[in-house]
Protein backbone atom coordinates (compact mmCIF):
# COMPACT_ATOMS: atom_id res chain seq x y z
CA UNK A 1 0.00 0.00 0.00
CA UNK A 2 1.43 3.40 -1.05
CA UNK A 3 1.71 6.43 1.17
CA UNK A 4 -0.98 8.14 -0.95
CA UNK A 5 -3.42 5.28 -0.43
CA UNK A 6 -2.83 5.44 3.33
CA UNK A 7 -3.48 9.16 3.46
CA UNK A 8 -6.64 8.80 1.36
CA UNK A 9 -7.99 6.04 3.68
CA UNK A 10 -7.34 8.18 6.79
CA UNK A 11 -9.19 11.07 5.16
CA UNK A 12 -12.24 8.88 4.39
CA UNK A 13 -12.28 7.45 7.95
CA UNK A 14 -12.17 10.93 9.45
CA UNK A 15 -14.92 12.13 7.12
CA UNK A 16 -17.10 9.13 8.07
CA UNK A 17 -16.70 9.85 11.77
CA UNK A 18 -17.59 13.50 11.22
CA UNK A 19 -20.68 12.53 9.21
CA UNK A 20 -21.82 10.04 11.88
CA UNK A 21 -21.39 12.65 14.57
CA UNK A 22 -23.36 15.16 12.54
CA UNK A 23 -26.24 12.73 11.93
CA UNK A 24 -26.37 11.70 15.59
CA UNK A 25 -26.77 15.31 16.68
CA UNK A 26 -28.99 16.39 13.82
CA UNK A 27 -31.74 18.82 14.89
CA UNK A 28 -30.91 18.64 18.62
CA UNK A 29 -28.58 20.20 21.12
CA UNK A 30 -27.11 18.81 24.33
CA UNK A 31 -29.56 18.96 27.30
CA UNK A 32 -28.95 21.84 29.66
CA UNK A 33 -29.10 21.74 33.46
CA UNK A 34 -32.37 23.65 33.25
CA UNK A 35 -33.88 21.01 30.95
CA UNK A 36 -32.88 18.24 33.35
CA UNK A 37 -34.34 20.09 36.32
CA UNK A 38 -37.64 20.72 34.53
CA UNK A 39 -37.89 17.04 33.59
CA UNK A 40 -37.18 15.92 37.15
CA UNK A 41 -39.64 18.38 38.64
CA UNK A 42 -42.39 16.93 36.46
CA UNK A 43 -42.21 13.65 38.41
CA UNK A 44 -45.11 13.50 40.90
CA UNK A 45 -42.86 11.71 43.39
CA UNK A 46 -40.24 14.46 43.21
CA UNK A 47 -42.93 17.07 43.72
CA UNK A 48 -44.39 15.30 46.78
CA UNK A 49 -40.93 14.82 48.21
CA UNK A 50 -39.99 18.47 47.81
CA UNK A 51 -43.28 19.64 49.28
CA UNK A 52 -43.13 17.40 52.37
CA UNK A 53 -39.51 16.64 53.23
CA UNK A 54 -39.10 19.72 55.45
CA UNK A 55 -42.03 18.44 57.55
CA UNK A 56 -40.53 14.96 58.10
CA UNK A 57 -38.15 14.54 61.03
CA UNK A 58 -35.87 11.98 62.58
CA UNK A 59 -37.09 10.98 66.07
CA UNK A 60 -34.37 9.71 68.38
CA UNK A 61 -34.50 8.27 71.89
CA UNK A 62 -31.95 6.45 74.04
CA UNK A 63 -33.48 3.18 72.81
CA UNK A 64 -33.43 3.86 69.07
CA UNK A 65 -34.84 6.03 66.33
CA UNK A 66 -37.75 6.40 63.93
CA UNK A 67 -39.56 9.05 61.94
CA UNK A 68 -42.13 11.71 62.72
CA UNK A 69 -44.02 14.40 60.83
CA UNK A 70 -45.38 17.82 61.67
CA UNK A 71 -49.06 17.68 62.65
CA UNK A 72 -49.57 21.31 63.61
CA UNK A 73 -47.47 24.33 64.58
CA UNK A 74 -46.14 22.70 67.75
CA UNK A 75 -46.80 18.95 67.54
CA UNK A 76 -45.09 16.05 65.77
CA UNK A 77 -46.71 12.65 65.21
CA UNK A 78 -44.84 9.35 65.44
CA UNK A 79 -45.43 5.77 66.64
CA UNK A 80 -45.92 4.86 70.28
CA UNK A 81 -43.34 2.10 69.85
CA UNK A 82 -40.81 4.68 68.61
CA UNK A 83 -41.00 6.82 71.76
CA UNK A 84 -41.47 3.81 74.05
CA UNK A 85 -41.19 4.87 77.69
CA UNK A 86 -39.31 8.07 76.88
CA UNK A 87 -40.70 11.40 78.09
CA UNK A 88 -38.35 13.45 75.91
CA UNK A 89 -36.90 12.88 72.44
CA UNK A 90 -34.48 14.55 70.05
CA UNK A 91 -35.78 15.66 66.67
CA UNK A 92 -33.66 16.41 63.61
CA UNK A 93 -34.98 18.32 60.61
CA UNK A 94 -34.05 17.67 57.00
CA UNK A 95 -31.60 20.60 57.29
CA UNK A 96 -29.73 18.74 60.02
CA UNK A 97 -30.78 20.93 62.95
CA UNK A 98 -31.67 19.32 66.27
CA UNK A 99 -34.64 20.20 68.47
CA UNK A 100 -35.78 18.89 71.84
CA UNK A 101 -39.26 17.46 72.08
CA UNK A 102 -41.52 16.36 74.92
CA UNK A 103 -43.84 13.36 74.62
CA UNK A 104 -47.28 14.69 75.55
CA UNK A 105 -49.39 11.68 74.60
CA UNK A 106 -49.01 8.03 73.67
CA UNK A 107 -51.55 5.34 72.79
CA UNK A 108 -50.05 1.85 72.42
CA UNK A 109 -53.41 0.42 71.31
CA UNK A 110 -53.23 2.47 68.10
CA UNK A 111 -49.41 2.80 68.14
CA UNK A 112 -49.64 6.58 67.89
CA UNK A 113 -47.77 9.19 69.90
CA UNK A 114 -47.50 12.99 69.90
CA UNK A 115 -44.43 15.08 70.69
CA UNK A 116 -44.56 18.80 71.41
CA UNK A 117 -41.68 20.95 70.17
CA UNK A 118 -40.90 24.64 70.08
CA UNK A 119 -39.51 26.77 67.27
CA UNK A 120 -39.60 24.42 64.32
CA UNK A 121 -38.39 26.00 61.06
CA UNK A 122 -41.01 27.87 59.04
CA UNK A 123 -40.48 25.38 56.21
CA UNK A 124 -41.70 22.56 58.48
CA UNK A 125 -45.35 23.18 57.71
CA UNK A 126 -48.07 20.81 58.99
CA UNK A 127 -49.08 17.86 56.83
CA UNK A 128 -52.84 17.33 56.53
CA UNK A 129 -54.55 14.00 57.07
CA UNK A 130 -56.41 12.74 54.01
CA UNK A 131 -60.15 13.47 54.07
CA UNK A 132 -61.11 10.50 51.91
CA UNK A 133 -60.34 6.84 52.72
CA UNK A 134 -57.43 5.29 50.86
CA UNK A 135 -58.42 3.13 47.90
CA UNK A 136 -56.70 0.04 46.56
CA UNK A 137 -54.36 0.89 43.71
CA UNK A 138 -53.89 4.49 44.84
CA UNK A 139 -50.29 5.70 44.41
CA UNK A 140 -48.52 6.58 47.64
CA UNK A 141 -45.14 7.86 48.82
CA UNK A 142 -43.33 6.87 52.04
CA UNK A 143 -40.76 9.29 53.44
CA UNK A 144 -38.63 8.47 56.44
CA UNK A 145 -35.25 7.46 57.85
CA UNK A 146 -34.77 3.73 57.26
CA UNK A 147 -31.54 2.49 58.83
CA UNK A 148 -30.79 6.17 59.66
CA UNK A 149 -30.65 7.05 55.96
CA UNK A 150 -32.08 10.55 56.24
CA UNK A 151 -35.01 11.61 54.12
CA UNK A 152 -35.34 8.44 52.04
CA UNK A 153 -38.33 8.13 49.75
CA UNK A 154 -40.00 4.99 48.43
CA UNK A 155 -43.11 4.69 46.30
CA UNK A 156 -45.87 2.17 45.71
CA UNK A 157 -49.61 1.73 45.84
CA UNK A 158 -52.22 1.00 48.46
CA UNK A 159 -52.30 -2.79 48.38
CA UNK A 160 -55.16 -3.28 50.82
CA UNK A 161 -57.48 -1.51 53.24
CA UNK A 162 -59.36 -2.45 56.40
CA UNK A 163 -56.47 -4.60 57.60
CA UNK A 164 -55.90 -5.65 61.19
CA UNK A 165 -52.31 -5.36 62.44
CA UNK A 166 -50.66 -6.11 65.81
CA UNK A 167 -50.54 -3.34 68.40
CA UNK A 168 -47.75 -3.10 71.00
CA UNK A 169 -50.34 -4.06 73.63
CA UNK A 170 -51.13 -7.45 72.10
CA UNK A 171 -54.50 -6.34 70.72
CA UNK A 172 -55.03 -5.40 67.08
CA UNK A 173 -55.10 -2.04 65.32
CA UNK A 174 -58.14 -1.93 63.02
CA UNK A 175 -58.74 -0.08 59.73
CA UNK A 176 -55.05 -0.31 58.81
CA UNK A 177 -53.62 0.42 55.36
CA UNK A 178 -51.41 -2.05 53.47
CA UNK A 179 -48.86 -0.86 50.90
CA UNK A 180 -46.10 -2.29 48.73
CA UNK A 181 -43.91 0.81 49.25
CA UNK A 182 -40.64 -0.34 50.81
CA UNK A 183 -40.63 0.18 54.58
CA UNK A 184 -37.73 -0.71 56.87
CA UNK A 185 -36.66 -0.11 60.49
CA UNK A 186 -36.49 3.66 60.95
CA UNK A 187 -39.52 4.38 58.74
CA UNK A 188 -41.86 3.82 61.70
CA UNK A 189 -43.96 6.88 62.49
CA UNK A 190 -43.40 8.51 59.12
CA UNK A 191 -46.10 9.64 56.70
CA UNK A 192 -47.53 7.54 53.90
CA UNK A 193 -48.86 10.24 51.61
CA UNK A 194 -51.06 10.43 48.55
CA UNK A 195 -49.71 12.30 45.53
CA UNK A 196 -51.42 15.47 46.79
CA UNK A 197 -49.20 15.35 49.90
CA UNK A 198 -51.99 14.40 52.31
CA UNK A 199 -51.23 11.67 54.85
CA UNK A 200 -53.28 8.53 54.20
CA UNK A 201 -51.56 6.54 56.96
CA UNK A 202 -48.93 6.72 59.68
CA UNK A 203 -46.36 4.04 58.85
CA UNK A 204 -46.31 1.33 61.48
CA UNK A 205 -44.28 -1.60 60.21
CA UNK A 206 -42.91 -3.60 57.33
CA UNK A 207 -44.42 -7.04 57.27
CA UNK A 208 -42.19 -8.68 54.67
CA UNK A 209 -41.32 -8.46 51.00
CA UNK A 210 -43.53 -5.79 49.40
CA UNK A 211 -45.84 -5.72 52.43
CA UNK A 212 -45.97 -2.80 54.87
CA UNK A 213 -48.69 -1.29 57.04
CA UNK A 214 -49.83 2.00 58.47
CA UNK A 215 -52.44 3.40 60.87
CA UNK A 216 -55.23 4.91 58.78
CA UNK A 217 -55.87 8.64 58.60
CA UNK A 218 -59.41 8.00 59.86
CA UNK A 219 -58.17 6.37 63.09
CA UNK A 220 -55.39 8.95 63.51
CA UNK A 221 -57.96 11.74 63.18
CA UNK A 222 -59.85 10.30 66.19
CA UNK A 223 -56.83 9.55 68.36
CA UNK A 224 -54.41 12.46 67.87
CA UNK A 225 -56.56 15.33 69.23
CA UNK A 226 -57.17 13.33 72.42
CA UNK A 227 -53.44 12.64 72.83
CA UNK A 228 -52.73 16.37 72.54
CA UNK A 229 -55.51 17.33 74.95
CA UNK A 230 -55.35 14.60 77.58
CA UNK A 231 -52.33 12.44 76.76
CA UNK A 232 -54.34 9.26 76.16
CA UNK A 233 -57.21 7.78 74.18
CA UNK A 234 -59.88 5.28 75.22
CA UNK A 235 -60.89 2.64 72.66
CA UNK A 236 -64.18 0.77 72.72
CA UNK A 237 -64.12 -2.79 74.05
CA UNK A 238 -66.69 -5.50 73.35
CA UNK A 239 -64.90 -8.18 75.35
CA UNK A 240 -65.28 -11.20 73.09
CA UNK A 241 -63.11 -13.49 71.00
CA UNK A 242 -64.55 -14.25 67.59
CA UNK A 243 -63.80 -16.34 64.53
CA UNK A 244 -65.32 -16.12 61.04
CA UNK A 245 -67.91 -18.78 60.25
CA UNK A 246 -66.36 -20.97 57.55
CA UNK A 247 -68.23 -23.68 55.63
CA UNK A 248 -66.77 -26.22 58.07
CA UNK A 249 -67.98 -24.26 61.11
CA UNK A 250 -71.37 -23.69 59.50
CA UNK A 251 -71.82 -27.44 59.00
CA UNK A 252 -70.63 -28.24 62.53
CA UNK A 253 -73.12 -25.71 63.96
CA UNK A 254 -76.06 -26.63 61.69
CA UNK A 255 -76.08 -23.20 60.09
CA UNK A 256 -77.71 -22.71 56.69
CA UNK A 257 -74.80 -20.67 55.32
CA UNK A 258 -71.31 -19.55 56.34
CA UNK A 259 -71.73 -15.95 57.49
CA UNK A 260 -71.03 -13.87 60.57
CA UNK A 261 -68.61 -14.31 63.47
CA UNK A 262 -68.86 -17.15 65.96
CA UNK A 263 -68.38 -16.12 69.61
CA UNK A 264 -65.68 -18.46 70.91
CA UNK A 265 -65.00 -16.72 74.25
CA UNK A 266 -66.38 -13.95 76.44
CA UNK A 267 -64.16 -11.99 78.83
CA UNK A 268 -65.21 -12.60 82.46
CA UNK A 269 -66.80 -9.47 83.91
CA UNK A 270 -66.41 -7.82 80.51
CA UNK A 271 -69.06 -5.81 78.64
CA UNK A 272 -70.53 -8.89 76.92
CA UNK A 273 -70.45 -11.20 79.93
CA UNK A 274 -73.97 -12.53 80.46
CA UNK A 275 -75.18 -11.01 77.19
CA UNK A 276 -73.42 -13.06 74.53
CA UNK A 277 -73.09 -16.82 74.69
CA UNK A 278 -69.75 -18.44 73.78
CA UNK A 279 -69.27 -21.74 71.98
CA UNK A 280 -67.69 -24.85 73.48
CA UNK A 281 -64.94 -26.93 71.86
CA UNK A 282 -66.05 -30.32 70.56
CA UNK A 283 -64.25 -32.95 68.52
CA UNK A 284 -65.68 -32.99 65.02
CA UNK A 285 -64.09 -35.35 62.45
CA UNK A 286 -61.11 -35.72 64.74
CA UNK A 287 -60.51 -31.99 65.23
CA UNK A 288 -61.39 -29.60 68.06
CA UNK A 289 -64.14 -27.35 66.71
CA UNK A 290 -66.13 -24.58 68.45
CA UNK A 291 -69.77 -25.60 68.58
CA UNK A 292 -72.78 -23.71 69.89
CA UNK A 293 -72.79 -20.13 71.05
CA UNK A 294 -73.90 -16.95 69.33
CA UNK A 295 -73.05 -15.96 65.78
CA UNK A 296 -72.65 -12.19 65.49
CA UNK A 297 -74.25 -11.02 62.24
CA UNK A 298 -74.34 -7.23 62.58
CA UNK A 299 -73.59 -4.30 64.88
CA UNK A 300 -76.01 -1.37 64.72
CA UNK A 301 -77.20 -2.75 61.41
CA UNK A 302 -73.68 -2.99 59.90
CA UNK A 303 -72.86 -6.49 58.67
CA UNK A 304 -69.95 -8.20 60.44
CA UNK A 305 -68.71 -11.07 58.31
CA UNK A 306 -65.07 -10.36 59.23
CA UNK A 307 -63.32 -9.42 62.44
CA UNK A 308 -61.75 -6.52 60.51
CA UNK A 309 -65.18 -5.07 59.73
CA UNK A 310 -66.23 -5.29 63.37
CA UNK A 311 -62.95 -3.81 64.60
CA UNK A 312 -63.16 -0.87 62.20
CA UNK A 313 -66.75 -0.11 63.21
CA UNK A 314 -65.91 -0.15 66.91
CA UNK A 315 -62.80 2.01 66.37
CA UNK A 316 -64.32 4.63 64.07
CA UNK A 317 -68.00 4.77 65.02
CA UNK A 318 -68.22 4.15 68.77
CA UNK A 319 -66.80 5.23 72.11
CA UNK A 320 -66.63 3.54 75.53
CA UNK A 321 -70.00 3.85 77.25
CA UNK A 322 -71.99 3.66 74.01
CA UNK A 323 -74.70 1.02 73.83
CA UNK A 324 -74.65 -0.98 70.61
CA UNK A 325 -77.30 -3.30 69.17
CA UNK A 326 -75.96 -6.69 68.13
CA UNK A 327 -77.83 -8.97 65.75
CA UNK A 328 -77.00 -12.57 66.64
CA UNK A 329 -78.01 -16.01 65.50
CA UNK A 330 -78.88 -18.08 68.58
CA UNK A 331 -80.67 -21.43 68.90
CA UNK A 332 -81.81 -21.42 65.29
CA UNK A 333 -83.18 -17.88 65.09
CA UNK A 334 -82.02 -14.27 64.91
CA UNK A 335 -82.42 -11.86 67.78
CA UNK A 336 -81.08 -8.48 68.90
CA UNK A 337 -79.20 -7.91 72.13
CA UNK A 338 -77.65 -4.73 73.52
CA UNK A 339 -74.19 -4.27 75.00
CA UNK A 340 -72.72 -1.23 76.74
CA UNK A 341 -69.16 -0.95 75.48
CA UNK A 342 -66.27 -0.86 77.90
CA UNK A 343 -62.74 0.55 77.59
CA UNK A 344 -60.04 -1.48 75.89
CA UNK A 345 -57.33 -2.34 78.45
CA UNK A 346 -53.61 -1.97 77.77
CA UNK A 347 -53.13 -5.72 77.52
CA UNK A 348 -55.34 -8.76 76.84
CA UNK A 349 -54.61 -10.28 80.27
Amino acid sequence: MTEGDTSRRRFLQASGLALAAGLAGCGASAPTAEDTEDSTASSPYTRVYRETIDSVLLVQTDAGSGTGWVYDESHVVTNAHVVGEATAVDLRTSEGRWHEGEVVGSDPNSDLAVVTVESLPDAASPLALADEPAVIGQEVVAIGNPFDLDGSVTTGVVSGTDRSIPAPTGFSIPDAIQTDAAVNPGNSGGPLTALDGRVVAVINSGGGDNIAFGISAALARRVLPALIETGSFDHSFLGVALTPVTPTLAEANDLEEPRGLLVVDVAPDGPSDGVLQPSEPEVVDGEATPVGGDVLLAIDGTTTNTTEALGSYLALETRPGDTVSLTVHRDGSERTVEVELGTLPNSPS
